[in-house]
């Protein structure tokens, strides 16, 4: 059942690049070892019972309250299963957390985005609790795209909370984990940090690359090994995606969401929107006021 529902193309989902199931009663639906590649990031929220899921070359023994980060393409098989087991579980894509999570605040919490090694945590009972509130406020909120309803705010919220829980999370077993940070992973970390401060005026891979002291070459090379996605690709992707929240409030008019884009004037923040968005901002926000309405 894992290999089923972590397998699923987010792209082709309610909330495209987000997937999250609570399983009640697990069941195993095909031959329990065999061996699957996890195509995207995921998290496994242990409620009950045990498992035991190897990831690579390392097994990990799951029992109750137990959290499992798994990386983009790991090679993973179950076990074995014990007892009555229920799990959340979710995975998204590096285009969704990057939509929704590049704030410089937030950026701690991507050391769990961009690991290459899986990272299992023994929570204690209160963090069970308010991580499993925050499972299960994204798995409603899914739940009701499903039924056409969307909700962009309360999605990012969701999606916030949880990249902030992470955060806490990572900080406090930190002393336990950091060895496991590779020199690729802290340039990518160190990469999203400046990209969080600089995205706005700074649109070419060199200025990056300076600042981490590495040639552009080598910094894109592990940042699309690590994203799947180029150095221009994900400064664009930053920029529409702030657009976007701008526009979403229809009190700034598109010259001033130009002006603090930091672009030489309306029309070339225009021509740069519809390129990477296939409509124009005007339209992204006709769109965004009759959704409201709908509502």
């Amino acid at each position: 059942m894992i290999r089923d529902l972590i397998n699923l193309d987010l792209d082709k989902l309610p909330i495209s690049g987000l997937a999250i199931h609570f399983i009640k009663k697990y069941e195993v639906m095909t031959n329990i070892s065999e061996a699957f590649i996890v195509p995207n990031f995921s998290l496994l929220l242990l409620k009950s019972g045990k498992f035991n899921i190897q990831l690579e070359d390392i097994t990990q023994e799951m029992k109750e309250r137990d959290l499992l980060v798994i990386p983009r393409n790991s090679y993973c098989s179950l076990i074995e299963v014990h007892g009555k087991v229920q799990l959340y579980l979710i995975s998204f894509s590096t285009d969704y957390a990057i939509r929704n999570g590049m704030k410089k605040e937030l950026i701690e919490s991507f050391y769990f985005v961009i690991g290459l090694k899986a990272v299992k945590i023994g929570l204690e009972e209160k963090e069970f609790l308010v991580l499993s509130l925050i499972f299960k406020l994204i798995y409603f909120v899914n739940k009701d795209a499903q039924n056409g309803s969307q909700d962009l705010d309360l999605q990012k919220i969701g999606f916030t909370l949880l990249l902030y829980e992470l955060r806490l999370i990572y900080n406090k077993y930190t002393p336990e984990h950091i060895q496991q940070i590779t020199q690729k992973e802290n340039l990518i970390m160190r990469f999203f940090t400046i990209l969080s401060i600089h995205y706005k005026k700074q649109h070419d891979a060199k200025f990056y690359a300076g600042a981490l002291y590495v040639t552009p070459g080598h910094l894109n090379k592990v940042v699309k090994q690590i994203t799947g996605k180029s150095i221009k690709r994900l400064i664009v992707q930053t920029i529409i995606t702030e657009a976007e929240i701008l526009l979403d409030d229809l009190t700034i008019t598109i010259a001033e969401i130009a002006d603090e884009l930091e672009f030489p004037s309306a029309n070339s923040f225009s021509v740069f929107f519809k390129k990477h968005s296939s409509i124009s901002p005007s339209q992204y926000r006709l769109n965004a006021a009759e959704k409201f309405k709908t509502h």
